[in-house]
This record gives C-alpha cells, sequence and structure tokens, in this order.
C-alpha cells in the first residue's frame, strides 16, 4: 500500500487530493494536512472585501469532502519535511501535539506564503489590507465599510489598491477589487466621495506578470489587450499609477520607487496592497539533521521541479521546454510540487532593475486555474507511479490554457466582467511564428456583461466540484 502526503488544499493541493482519492483511494493512504479544517474560495474573497458576499458563501468544511474520497486530513502545520527518510513533523492546531506522518509520495502545495515583513509597514496587522486570506479579507470589508459611513457623512476618502511590493504578483486580484470598489460605490451613490488609484508594479497596464495579453482585431490587426483594461478603468475614473515598487507603508503614506529610480509617495485613508509571495516556510532536514532547504527550494522557497533553471531572461523567453513538465523534484523524485509551490524558471514579464539596484518586476502567475491543473498533473502520475508504470501526464506553463476573469460588480444586470484567454501562459516563440508567441486564434480579452455571467457559473460550478459532488469530474479546472 502506497502513501501520499499532501501539504496544502488549496486549489492545487485540493485537486490532486481529490484526483488521487478518487483513483486509488480505497487502496492506498491519502492524506493531506492543512493548517486549516476549511476550503476557501479565494477569489471570491475579492466580493467579500466589499461585503458582495457572506464569508461562510466562500468555504466549506474539507473533513466531510474527503471522508467521500478515503482520504485522511490533518489538520495542522507542517514543521519540517525529511526526504531522505521520507517522513513529515507536524503540529496540530490549537496547540496539540506533535508528531510524524510517512509518506512514499509527497506534494507540496502550500500555496503563497504572504511575505508582509518584506515591506515595512505593510499588511492587515499593521497599516494596509489583504484580500489573500480569509480573515484577512473580512477585516478589509469591516475597515471599507467604516470608510463607506464616512463618505455618508460627506467625507471624501483616498483609496489606494495594487501591489505592496516591487517583485509582488497577483496584480489580476488587486485589479478587480478595485472596479468592484468602483461597482460598489457607484451603486451606493457614493463614488464622487472618493479617489480610486490603481498602485503596481506592472511595466504597463493588463501586464498582469504575463508579459501583457495582445489579440487580434477586425480585420488581422494585433492590438494590446490591455489598452482595452485601460479604457475601462478611465472610464470608471481610476488613477493609473504604474511601474512603481513600494518600498514601505506607514499610517499615512505609502513610499515608493518608480522604473527610473525616483522616489515618491501617496497619502492613502485605505490601503489593499498584495505583498510578496513566498514558497515554503519549513526546512527540509536530512538524516544527518542538516538544513538542506537550498538544495530543493530556491531563495524564495519554492520547491525546485522538473525545469531549467539558471538562464537569462534572453535565454529563457528562447527555451519554453525550460518551464517544468511534471513537476517532480530533480533531487528527491518522490516529491512534487503544484500550484503556486513550485519554483518558476524565471518571470514571465520582462525584468527591470531600476539605476538604484532595485528590481521591480512583476511575479509569475500560478494560481486558480493554473494551479488546479498543476494538482491534476501532478496526482495523475503519482497515480501511474503507483500503479507501476511511467509518468504519462505532463503540462508546461509553455503549453497551458489559462483564463480569468475579473468582475466589475457583483450583479447580474448591471454588472460586467473583462474575460481573459491567454494560451499559452508563457509565450512560445518556437511554437508561434508572432512577435507575441501566442495563438492570437486562441488569446482574447474581452468585456461586457455576459462575462459577469461567466463569473457566475464559474463560481457555482467550481464550488460544486472543489465539495466533489456529482459530475466534478466532467467540470475542467
Amino acid at each position: 500500500m502506497a502513501k501520499v502526503v499532501i501539504i496544502g488544499a488549496g486549489f492545487a493541493g485540493h485537486t490532486a487530493a481529490m484526483y488521487l482519492g478518487d483513483a486509488i483511494g480505497k487502496d492506498h493512504e491519502i492524506t493531506v494536512i492543512h493548517k486549516f479544517d476549511i476550503f476557501g474560495f479565494v477569489p471570491s474573497w475579492v466580493w467579500l472585501g466589499i461585503d458582495a458576499v457572506k464569508p461562510e458563501e466562500t468555504v466549506f468544511k474539507l473533513k466531510p469532502v474527503y471522508d467521500k474520497f478515503n482520504i485522511n486530513f490533518i489538520q495542522g502545520k507542517v514543521t519540517s519535511v525529511h526526504p531522505d527518510e521520507n517522513y513529515v513533523v507536524v503540529e496540530q492546531v490549537n496547540g496539540g501535539s506533535q508528531g510524524s506522518v510517512e509518506y512514499d509520495y509527497l506534494i507540496v502545495a502550500t500555496g503563497a506564503h504572504m511575505n508582509y515583513d518584506a515591506t515595512p509597514g505593510l499588511g492587515p496587522k499593521k497599516n494596509t489590507e489583504s484580500i489573500c486570506h480569509l480573515d484577512s479579507a473580512i477585516q478589509a470589508r469591516d475597515a471599507y465599510l467604516h470608510l463607506i459611513e464616512k463618505m455618508k457623512k460627506g467625507e471624501r476618502q483616498r483609496m489606494v489598491i495594487g501591489t505592496g511590493h516591487p517583485m509582488a504578483a497577483c496584480q489580476g486580484a488587486a485589479f478587480e477589487y478595485i472596479t468592484n470598489i468602483h461597482a460598489d460605490l457607484t451603486q451606493r451613490g457614493l463614488r464622487d466621495k472618493a479617489e480610486l488609484v490603481y498602485l503596481t508594479n506592472e511595466p504597463a497596464i493588463g501586464d498582469f506578470g504575463v508579459g501583457g495579453i495582445n489579440v487580434v482585431k477586425r480585420g488581422g490587426r494585433i492590438a494590446r489587450g490591455g489598452d482595452l483594461i485601460e479604457d475601462a478603468m478611465d472610464e470608471f475614473g481610476i488613477v493609473k499609477s504604474i511601474r512603481k515598487g513600494v518600498r514601505e507603508v506607514d499610517e499615512k503614506k505609502i513610499y515608493w520607487e518608480d522604473f527610473e529610480g525616483n522616489y515618491g509617495e501617496d497619502d492613502y485613508d485605505f490601503a489593499m496592497l498584495i505583498p510578496q509571495s513566498r514558497g515554503v516556510t519549513f526546512p527540509f532536514i536530512d538524516k544527518e539533521g542538516e538544513d538542506i532547504s537550498s538544495k530543493v527550494t530556491n531563495p524564495g522557497g519554492f520547491v525546485i521541479a522538473d525545469g531549467i533553471y539558471g538562464l537569462s531572461y534572453d535565454e529563457l523567453v528562447k527555451t519554453p521546454d525550460a518551464w517544468p513538465a511534471n513537476y517532480q523534484n530533480p533531487l528527491y523524485p518522490n516529491i512534487f510540487s503544484a500550484g503556486i509551490a513550485f519554483a518558476p524558471p524565471g518571470p514571465i514579464s520582462a525584468p527591470h532593475v531600476t539605476r538604484n539596484g532595485t528590481n521591480i518586476t512583476p511575479g509569475a502567475p500560478r494560481t486558480g486555474m493554473i494551479s488546479g491543473v498543476i494538482g491534476r498533473v501532478v496526482a495523475l502520475n503519482i497515480i501511474d507511479l503507483i500503479r507501476g508504470g511511467r509518468m504519462t501526464h505532463r503540462e508546461r506553463m509553455s503549453e497551458m490554457l489559462a483564463v480569468c476573469i475579473a468582475s466589475n460588480g457583483k450583479s447580474l444586470w448591471s454588472g460586467s466582467a473583462i474575460v481573459m484567454i491567454i494560451y499559452p501562459v508563457v509565450p512560445d516563440h518556437t511554437r508561434y511564428d508572432n512577435k507575441e508567441g501566442r495563438d492570437l486564434f486562441v488569446t482574447k480579452v474581452e468585456r461586457g456583461l455576459s462575462g459577469a455571467w461567466l463569473k457566475q457559473m464559474v463560481e457555482t460550478t467550481f464550488m460544486h466540484k472543489f465539495q466533489g459532488r456529482i459530475g466534478w469530474q466532467f467540470i475542467p479546472e
């Protein structure tokens, strides 16, 4: 009987667990370790942050789902991994006991550690809000509603939404949040009382850490997808503050450096800034008791996979096969990493270093659909190995399609959404003979009411899928 341990139950880990449990849960031992007893549908926290949904509508208990799939569930925190001896040390929540869990195969799917400390003064325990976790999204909602009361009294408020570190990722979440704030304030009749500022480390609006999305318009003209996004922001009256890396935050100001190396600051009354992401926070320990994390992860804590690392950006652009295909660690082949936890070989957007030596480069996004796809690939490959075969599944990000839907209001009648379809996520200039390195027949950016309906359909069907309800296998990641 094989033992599979999954650390993390986000999009990647939970998807992997369901595929493993469904296929081999009755004959083999599948264990999920997660620090919370709930699954949180992170995309809904954009709406939670403006009080458009209730917290309980965005989560569900994990154990009842895992019981259906014959999966063991441990609510706890992994404190170390011992890959030479194939076990992890787990500290159970609420001061519970510490113990070890053995594995034959390990999936690291911890998601992103929100590294607020990388930016002095950043974070929900300091000066700014966050919608990255359930508790912080609730806090952001409460702070937002407090501002609403001030606006009702006629007080004008300045709200800054964006990225809080020069190398932060997830610009899409910040963009979606600020457009939802616009829609909500408009509905409340308070839009004239707020100045909305989108502060981002992107080189241009619509970059989103993927180098932008160029599309084919009528007549065969290549157009920048960011133009549509920028037009929407202009229509909404959102101030665009781009090409800036946040250095520090205090209770009144945000201090930044721009692409040219100039320093500046922004006043704010409310700020939601996405922090830098880091990988695992636990060490990997060898049989001699030495910390070998530097051999298993990159300096950011992301687990090294079957990619090619150390290439310059110019070399990486020409080498789509540098991106991992199986997400298998080369030093320990029974360790896989899924979703945000795997180490990308480099950024997708072109890196930029200022004259002061500051690297202001959007991180490569690996959330949502991308995480789910990788979770499935990893699970199916482990199933292959357990059944005595060879791995038959692969999907590099340079081969992967991704769909992102950024809502501009939750209403199915007055709302809208920007739908972005990207194929492949990482440009492949060896397959596509165009400047963009993407399939321009598939790659699209559209905006409209139909996008709002699509967003709601995706939210509903994904929650159905993640709870393992009938037909879940037929709903794509």
